[in-house]
């Protein structure tokens, strides 16, 4: 089962998960964003993905904040393309003080959502507002608007754009463009809207088209990703 509610930190997500399968095995499909992460004790960092992360053997409940894409790096001190398809223990990004004092947070919150989210909240305190920029260029992609005249109106060169983007999410712009394109296509999908319908509405240049990339981002039919009661 996953829950999920609005942040009081702007743009991100706090949630809760417990995988359906017994062994617990969970299929996460890529968002554009990086994840703070709590499970049987451990804090970790889940890093941008540019397929379907299947969590396998990882039984019991989970814990997370995510953050609006591009904003990670900074809170939490680390390039985006360094953990790039990852999940890593935060003790190996930070020292062991900072990570004892994170634990110690969620430790002493009613529930560990809730000390993620203040351990979220203490780090964008002293980071500092997200870029503008970023925040435009992510609002662009998601808007369906192609890169090149994107970063056209960003006054970026390619390449700066690319660099810029690494650093931030963890690929270049196609990359980012391509998962929210099948984010926006998902929902519109889940909604009840026929998948012919959705490709055009979502940006694809028809449902094949639509199908293809569905199934090379996330490994699986778009049909498995939508309820039945909405499939059409």
């Amino acid at each position: 089962m996953y829950r999920e509610r609005a942040s009081r930190l702007p743009g991100a997500a706090v949630w809760t998960s417990v995988p359906a399968g017994e062994d617990g095995t969970g299929r996460v499909l890529p968002d554009g964003c990086m994840d703070l992460l709590w499970h049987d004790g451990r804090l970790l960092v889940a890093g941008p993905d540019t397929r379907a992360h299947v969590d396998a053997g990882a039984v019991g409940p989970w814990s997370g904040i995510r953050f609006h894409p591009g904003t990670a790096p900074t809170l939490l001190g680390v390039p985006a393309h360094e953990l790039r398809d990852r999940r890593v223990e935060l003790a190996d990004l930070w020292p062991a003080a900072e990570v004892r004092r994170a634990t110690a947070q969620v430790h002493a919150a009613h529930h560990p959502a809730r000390g993620l989210e203040d351990v979220a909240l203490r780090l964008a305190a002293s980071a500092g507002p997200p870029d503008p920029l970023l925040t435009r260029l992510v609002a662009a992609l998601d808007a369906g608007r192609p890169v090149a005249g994107t970063a056209d109106e960003l006054g970026l060169g390619a390449r700066q754009l690319h660099r810029r983007s690494l650093t931030a999410f963890g690929y270049g712009p196609k990359t980012l463009a391509r998962v929210l394109r099948m984010r926006r296509a998902l929902a519109l999908a889940r909604a009840g809207v026929p998948f012919a319908e959705t490709a055009l509405r979502a940006g694809y240049a028809d449902q094949p088209h639509l199908s293809r990339e569905v199934r090379s981002l996330t490994g699986v039919a778009l049909r498995e990703l939508v309820p039945p009661d909405a499939a059409s």
